[in-house]
């Protein structure tokens, strides 16, 4: 993996972070913590995907690494939701 493909997986990751956070009503953090919720996103929704035997919707392929963006969104909406509620931050308070 070049630092080229690194860095759009990063882009990526970041902006499905922030569709993950408002979808979920919750706004965690700046671009870093969009990011990683992006990345956590993605491995929530993977794994929720292959348990429950659904397809691969929406897949962007960068150089080997396939970033699933449906399920990306999915899993970091519902990873957004339950760190929010522990938390206590809705959007409303920004």
């Amino acid at each position: 993996m070049t630092l080229v493909e690194l860095l759009i997986l990063v882009v990526i990751a970041a902006v499905i972070g922030v569709i993950g956070q408002s979808l979920a009503g919750f706004y965690l953090g700046g671009c870093v913590v969009s990011t990683i919720v992006g990345f956590i996103g993605a491995f929530i929704g993977v794994w929720l995907a292959r348990e429950l035997a659904l397809p691969e919707l929406v897949v962007i392929t960068v150089g080997d690494e396939a970033f699933p963006i449906v399920w990306s969104i999915i899993g970091a909406a519902l990873f957004a939701a339950v760190v929010g509620l522990l938390t206590r931050r809705p959007i409303a308070e920004i």
